[in-house]
């Protein structure tokens, strides 16, 4: 785990009772970032992250609210900016597959009307939403954005059409709003490789080690893996803007 001096910097992460977001919460705060936790307002885990962090003396609040709805991601985004203080840094990270196994690429009708809803107005529309909200914050403090993209949305595949679409967008829409908010803010994206989380933690461990075995450096990512990357964009790369990182162990290539 890289480390930097955070100190002063505020930063919200969405999607982040668990997983990557929780990771990032928790290697910004422990670097001396207030931080905002960003989860669903009925998931239990959110607060409870929020309260074993801040019992290690981390500088952590709660930011409840689901990007997916209209008015309820503008409202998060606000308040949470309100309680911070301002804004150094927004990390859209909270995502969603909606299905628990990949979908054959070939089953078009598998890909329902309710998947690719649901998949698109998180992934892409929450993460345009949310940036839109936060941008004048941001430009008041001459910060950054960090989109949590996937291989997925680089020709790779994808636990279904919807999603690896949705990441696509999110490409499109990092470059874009680079464009957009510069030269005031710094937009990027990571596109992590396989993750072992809470979600793909179910999966058979063949699936997983034949993903393993395919990335040139032998292990799939870890949330923290991820964090790190984002630790980057957080605490440096002062120059760098409309990238995308891919953090994958070499699968890609």
């Amino acid at each position: 785990m890289i480390t930097a001096d955070l100190r002063g910097k505020r930063v919200l992460v969405t999607g982040a009772s668990s997983g990557i977001g929780l990771a990032t919460v928790t290697v910004a705060a422990r670097c001396g970032a207030r931080v905002a936790l960003n989860h669903l307002a009925d998931d239990p885990r959110g607060p409870e992250q929020v309260a074993r962090l801040r019992g290690e003396g981390l500088d952590v609040i709660a930011a409840p609210g689901n990007v997916s709805k209209r008015g309820e991601a503008e409202a998060m985004i606000g308040g949470a900016i309100d309680a911070l203080g301002g804004l150094d840094h927004l990390v859209n990270n909270a995502g969603t597959a909606h299905v628990r196994e990949p979908v054959d690429i070939r089953d078009l009708d598998a890909v329902t009307d309710e998947l690719w809803d649901a998949v698109l107005s998180t992934n892409l529309r929450g993460t345009f939403v949310c940036a839109r909200r936060a941008a004048a914050a941001l430009k008041a403090a001459r910060g950054g954005i960090t989109n949590i993209a996937s291989v997925a949305g680089l020709n790779q595949p994808g636990s279904s059409m919807a999603y690896a679409a949705s990441k696509a967008g999110v490409v499109s829409l990092t470059r874009n709003l680079a464009r957009s908010l510069a030269p005031d803010v710094r937009v990027n994206a990571i596109a992590p490789g396989l993750v072992l989380s809470s979600w793909t933690a179910p999966w058979p461990e063949a699936r997983k080690q034949g993903s393993a075995e395919a990335a040139l450096l032998k292990r799939n990512c870890t949330p923290e893996d991820i964090a790190d990357a984002v630790l980057f964009f957080i605490g440096g790369a002062a120059m760098v803007t409309g990238q995308v990182l891919v953090v994958d162990g070499g699968r890609v290539l």
